[in-house]
């Protein structure tokens, strides 16, 4: 068994984003990431402490020394479970890039399972990670990078293409971060990954919240998007970050 994981952040909260909106979760928020995203808010460096929330909900922190254990980790999950019965649905593995730890995972999730679904939130570029974790997931969501709202150097439509055909009888969603500049061919080619894998996969499109905590793409905007993804797959939704707007963690 592994000597720990090094993670940011331990939290309880209402899941904003994706096929699980709305639904209360545990977070693990891993460390580092493979991407750097202009629009992320993350900070996912690799730090001496795990930042761990002292009563589940409550937004108040206390620290832990990293790495931190498998035990300690089940431990936690069993005192949050035993004093909130039923609140929560599962919990969220997330990032920075979970996939970066898929070695660890691998061994982990077998046992966290027996406590919660498993949820894992990723950049979708790793394939060959997510092998080693797939059949220990419940549910999978996948971010595909828009070059006109990620603004990273090169596309990563391949790696995008890959990582769903791997995803591919697991219970994954594609979500995608959309702005005002996001262009119709870019849905487009997202429509294309999905297509030729499996149609019947539900595409999330999220509304760009910029820094200042408001919406950074017009309603028709997002309307024509949504009109051109659905009339190439079936099952499109729009989903602002709800967690945001409701002003939890």
């Amino acid at each position: 068994m592994s000597d720990g994981l090094y993670i940011s952040e331990i939290f309880s909260s209402i899941q904003g984003e994706g096929m699980l909106a709305g639904r209360r979760q545990i977070f693990v928020r891993l460390t580092e990431c493979n991407l750097n995203c202009r629009y992320c808010d993350t900070d996912f460096a690799k730090l001496p402490r795990c930042r761990l929330e002292s009563h589940p909900g409550s937004g108040t922190f206390v620290d832990l020394p990293q790495p931190v254990a498998l035990h300690r980790i089940t431990s936690l999950f069993n005192d949050w479970l035993s004093q909130l019965p039923g609140a929560h649905h599962s919990v969220s593995f997330t990032g920075g890039e979970p996939l970066l730890h898929a070695g660890v995972l691998a061994e982990w999730l077998p046992e966290i399972r027996k406590q919660l679904p498993v949820h894992l939130e990723t950049n979708g570029t790793l394939h060959s990670k997510l092998r080693l974790v797939k059949q220990q997931v419940d549910y999978i969501s996948m971010d595909m990078k828009l070059p006109s709202t990620a603004g990273l150097t090169d596309p990563l439509w391949d790696q995008h293409a890959r990582f769903l055909q791997e995803a591919h009888g697991s219970n994954v969603s594609v979500k995608v971060v959309v702005g005002e500049t996001t262009s119709g061919a870019e849905i487009s080619r997202v429509c294309e990954i999905i297509s030729s894998v499996d149609a019947a996969v539900p595409l999330f499109l999220q509304p760009l919240t910029l820094t200042d905590g408001s919406i950074g793409i017009s309603a028709a905007q997002i309307l024509r998007l949504q009109e051109l993804a659905s009339s190439r797959l079936p099952d499109v939704r729009v989903i602002p970050q709800m967690h945001k707007l409701l002003g939890a963690l």
